[in-house]
């Protein structure tokens, strides 16, 4: 095939999927459509993710970030432990951490902003099943209301309401859609992620609310927006840093893991994400528990200050497609691979996906193993950092180490032995190049 002109089509809308369709935008395809199942707006997402200086550098040369996008630059670990009621806890130690810090919204807005204005999304859009040939491939759609997005409140690419209970023909299709992918089960069908025994709980607390955490003997300063935060327990850990909110503002973005209440095992399947205000009374105890009891006062205070409504659960999985391709099908971010976000590389890894796929749509007409090639290359990166995800899971939550017994040198010991390649926060990007015309 050749990208010149093709109509492709992205399932999936979020970072991993307006990235990939840039990727193909850039190439030189002709007509491209988002389909992302979520009728509501993703820019009103505010998790927090990191990306590694070095990353960044690598995907600004690249194209696909740069300095117009929030961020707040982190230089600096500190890990803590419990230490009966100091607001602190006790430090155990101290990295470097040099990381920029993104919300997840913000950063959306602007990739997506980034799409050129005849690009296609379509808002509200599930895709039920995807049936690909040598010729292109099919999306069979889900029956919906056909909303679009907030009524194109945010502007670039142009809204279109779907109808639902249709098929529609492309000549490529880009699987960006999570790790429930539809695009994936089309392409390995049966092939599962494996769950991995211990959820994440996520939130975000606007900084102007941290002044009630008013505690005995805080210090007037206790938190240095520079500073990323590992609060460790016997099971797990919590990481709190700044984020900024997009606005101007900053906000203090956690994610705390740990098995959940009644052990690793939820049944005989693996658990879906539960979004916020979903959490049961017994999944909310058991954070309450964590936070109260095993975490340093103020850690788990902040923690506290996110509301029940505002929390939600993320499963831990670990998974590698066979291939990123399979015929005119072609897979990326979580989609072709999950790594558990203790890399520090998820959102990484989805941009450096669509960086190298772009370059393979664009050397397509002379080499026709491309694709091939693009999936040879990331797929070996994405089994790398699901690798580092299960050694740093097993030393972060699943086989702790007595984090009160560690000093500094103990510490920068255990995480050389979690983290023995050095790839925490992603692996190099490769052929990474300057941007050129177009981008």
């Amino acid at each position: 095939m050749t990208i010149e002109g093709a109509d492709v089509a992205v399932v999936g809308g979020s970072i991993a999927g307006c990235a990939t369709a840039l990727a193909a935008h850039r190439a030189g395809a002709g007509r491209i459509t988002l389909h992302e199942r979520t009728a509501g707006l993703l820019a009103d997402r505010g998790v927090g993710l990191a990306v590694h200086n070095a990353r960044y550098a690598e995907l600004a040369a690249a194209g696909y970030l740069d300095t117009a996008m929030p961020w707040a630059q982190l230089t600096t670990r500190r890990w803590y432990v419990r230490d009966g009621a100091a607001p602190l806890g006790r430090q155990i130690g101290v990295q470097p951490f040099p990381f920029r810090s993104y919300c997840w919204g913000p950063l959306w807005r602007e990739l997506r902003q980034r799409l050129p204005q005849d690009t296609v999304f379509r808002t509200g859009t599930p895709v039920a099943a995807v049936d690909g040939d040598a010729e292109g491939a099919v999306l069979h759609f889900g029956g919906g209301n056909g909303a679009g997005e907030g009524g194109g409140t945010v502007s670039g690419p142009r809204d279109r309401a779907r109808t639902g209970g249709r098929t529609e023909r492309f000549d490529l299709v880009i699987g960006a859609d999570g790790y429930r992918s539809v695009v994936r089960d089309a392409a390995f069908p049966g092939v599962r992620p494996d769950y991995a025994g211990y959820l994440a709980w996520r939130g975000t607390v606007p900084a102007d609310r941290l002044a009630a955490l008013d505690l005995p003997g805080l210090p007037s300063e206790p938190w240095a927006q520079e500073d990323c935060v590992y609060g460790v327990f016997p099971g797990g850990h919590v990481i709190i840093y700044c984020i900024p909110d997009g606005h101007g503002g900053r906000r203090a973005n956690w994610v705390l893991y740990t098995a959940p209440p009644g052990g690793p095992a939820l049944g005989s399947h693996a658990p879906e994400g539960l979004p916020p205000g979903a959490l049961t009374d017994a999944q909310y105890a058991h954070l309450r528990h964590v936070t109260g009891e095993l975490l340093p006062p103020y850690w788990g205070g902040l923690v506290g200050l996110t509301p029940r409504h505002e929390l939600f659960l993320q499963p831990m999985y670990d998974y590698t497609a066979p291939r990123y391709t399979a015929g005119r099908l072609v897979l990326a971010g979580d989609a072709a691979t999950i790594a558990r976000p203790h890399t520090g590389a998820g959102a990484v890894k989805a941009l450096q996906d669509a960086v190298a796929l772009e370059a393979a749509l664009r050397a397509l007409p002379e080499r026709p193993d491309a694709l091939e090639a693009y999936g040879t290359e990331r797929g070996g990166t994405g089994r790398s950092m699901v690798e580092l995800g299960q050694r740093l899971g097993r030393t972060l939550v699943q086989d702790t180490p007595d984090w009160r017994t560690l000093d500094q040198a103990g510490l920068d010991a255990a995480w050389a032995a979690a983290d023995g390649s050095g790839a925490f926060g992603g692996r190099e990007l490769k052929e990474a190049r300057p941007a050129g015309p177009g981008r």
